[in-house]
């Protein structure tokens, strides 16, 4: 994957968020916080670079490349987190303005016909047959029309962690589904398994409001 474009839009976007929140929700002094900051850039880039191009239409890129910034940032500290610190961390440093902006536009969008037509053909797709950096989801509507599940039986996030041995990590960003879901206004999000958690499959509810 090239880093010039999304990627390092990415850092630029949320860079100063992440090194704040080393901060105030890990605990680091200024200086620490800026190392741990200067060590994650050329970890970020180098981890991008080994990702493979993702297909046209595949909507789960920014995924990873969100997955790939948190890595480099915990690949850089001497000690790395628990996973309720590291949950806290990439909550508050993901959830900026433009992120809560995000996620706004995103929810007024929300069970539109565009919305479920989106979902179906990433359902269609099965990228993560070909890439296994991206994810492969079932797209199933509740009976009684009050919202939908994604359930993903592949993992690009576990695939990744793993390899650079953080899955026990993987947890902390498997929560900020639930905080997108609440800044986004329109759903309910509602899980009972998670991949990383040991599970036949992450399921992703979302309940219309």
């Amino acid at each position: 994957m090239k880093y010039i474009g999304m990627p390092l839009g990415m850092w630029l976007l949320y860079r100063q968020s992440f090194r704040k929140h080393l901060v105030s929700v890990l605990g680091c002094n200024a200086r620490e916080a800026e190392e741990i900051t200067k060590k994650a850039k050329p970890k970020y880039r180098e981890i991008i670079e080994k990702l493979p191009d993702f297909e046209k239409g595949d909507r789960f890129q920014m995924n990873i490349v969100n997955c790939a910034l948190l890595c480099a940032f915990l690949l850089s500290m001497d000690k790395r987190p628990s996973v309720e610190k590291a949950t806290a961390f990439y909550r508050d440093a993901m959830m900026t303005a433009p992120t809560r902006w995000f996620c706004r536009m995103s929810g007024k969008r929300k069970f539109t016909e565009t919305d479920l037509q989106g979902m179906k053909e990433t359902a269609a797709l099965r990228a993560a047959d070909r890439n296994p950096y991206s994810w492969n989801m079932a797209f199933l509507p509740y009976p009684d029309g009050s919202g939908y599940e994604a359930r993903f039986t592949k993992c690009g996030i576990c695939t990744l962690m793993k390899e650079l041995n953080l899955f026990e990590l993987t947890p902390a960003m498997c929560q900020l589904d639930y905080t997108m879901s609440e800044a986004g206004g329109a759903s309910e999000f509602v899980r009972q398994y998670t991949l990383a958690a040991g599970g036949p499959y992450c399921d992703c509810g979302y309940i219309k409001k």
